[in-house]
């Protein structure tokens, strides 16, 4: 039995906020989004107010499981603070770093034994493209891997990977990974409706993020491949401080335009003290199969320069081809079903060296320090 709209909104009448207002009556809820037994909302509430809020997120989210025909609810708690509010004071700057293993070192995900941020400055260079074969090419390797697409507005594992059931919940709680090609995924995409605008503030895209992170029964994998969205925001920050990232790879044409951008994101990774594994070329030239003339559409080698110039490791190229572009949008990668051609090999030699480059690491957990 589908649940509707109006049945959330009547559980959630029985969850009351701190001055004993039904939650639907106090002005704190979001758009309630339904579909397919998922059920999304946020509540906004005062910044100041949050810690007091946080057991009604929970019970709200409890009530809406409760109801027959939910199979998953998502409750993001959103602080705003209001115009005018005094300022909070400005944080002091973080002590110096402590000797690898500190009690307060960032939580893993339970049973994954490194994750790995696979990340661009800006969107349109084949980066979701990249991670999935990534995460093929080190599964090839003999490694156990998962593949979380945390993107939250674009989320393009369904489609890569041609993903159209829904997740199962395991206790009614947690969510069981879909598994494809070997690989363990999951993404907000499995949760809504290809079409479905994700018109979300960012913390509830952090909120969300933490959920898929912590709330899945990701099983034992050796490595977890994140897909990042583009640009240097939330949900990269969010990573950075949830969980001790290995590394990152970033992903660039050659042109000047993308370069610019991968080196904001090498920039923000170092920053807040996050491995850079390497970069990958990606479109890096264009072989004619008719004739075979090799053209370098967007230039050629930029990325390769570009990591000398950063001291950062020059992980591959991946050429711009056909093969490639009609097998991702076929939710077919190359690396799995193609995995004796020219492509999937370049895949596969990125992969070992994103596995050599983890091997040579063992760095600390990141830190974040927050300049005023």
């Amino acid at each position: 039995m589908a649940v509707s709209k109006e049945q959330v909104l009547a559980a959630l009448e029985g969850v009351k906020s701190p001055d004993g207002m039904p939650l639907p009556r106090g002005g704190t809820l979001s758009e309630v989004v339904v579909g397919d037994g998922k059920v999304f909302f946020s509540i906004t509430v005062d910044a100041d107010a949050v810690k007091g809020w946080e057991p009604i997120r929970e019970r709200a989210e409890a009530a809406v499981r409760a109801l027959p025909g939910v199979q998953s609810a998502l409750v993001a708690l959103t602080a705003e603070r209001k115009a005018g509010a005094a300022p909070r004071p400005p944080p002091r700057a973080a002590p110096p770093p402590r000797a690898a293993g500190r009690a307060e070192s960032l939580q893993g995900i339970p049973g994954v034994e490194a994750i790995i941020a696979v990340a661009s400055g800006k969107g349109g260079v084949g980066k979701s493209t990249t991670a999935v074969n990534l995460a093929l090419g080190l599964s090839a390797l003999g490694l156990r891997v998962g593949i979380l697409d945390a993107d939250i507005y674009g989320p393009s594992m369904p489609r890569l990977l041609a993903i159209r059931e829904r997740p199962q919940t395991i206790g009614g709680t947690r969510l069981k990974p879909i598994t494809r090609y070997g690989l363990s995924v999951m993404s907000i995409g499995f949760l809504i409706d290809e079409e479905t605008p994700m018109i979300w503030r960012g913390p509830m895209v952090i909120s969300a993020l933490t959920q898929m992170l912590r709330e899945v029964e990701w099983g034992t994998l050796d490595i977890m491949v994140v897909d990042m969205p583009p640009g240097t925001g939330d949900a990269q920050l969010t990573m950075a401080q949830q969980v001790p990232l290995k590394g990152a790879v970033i992903v660039s044409t050659p042109q000047d335009l993308a370069l610019i951008d991968a080196r904001r994101g090498i920039s923000m990774f170092k920053r807040v003290n996050v491995p850079v594994l390497g970069i990958v070329e990606n479109m890096s030239y264009f072989l004619c199969p008719e004739c075979g003339t090799r053209s370098d559409v967007f230039g050629h080698g930029g990325a390769r320069d570009e990591a000398q110039r950063q001291g950062v490791p020059f992980l591959g190229e991946v050429p711009l081809h056909m093969a490639i572009r009609e097998k991702s949008d076929a939710g077919l990668p190359v690396v799995a079903t193609e995995p004796d051609g020219p492509h999937a090999a370049a895949y596969r030699s990125i992969a070992a060296a994103v596995r050599d480059q983890l091997k040579a690491g063992g760095r600390a957990a990141p830190r974040i320090v927050i300049e005023a």
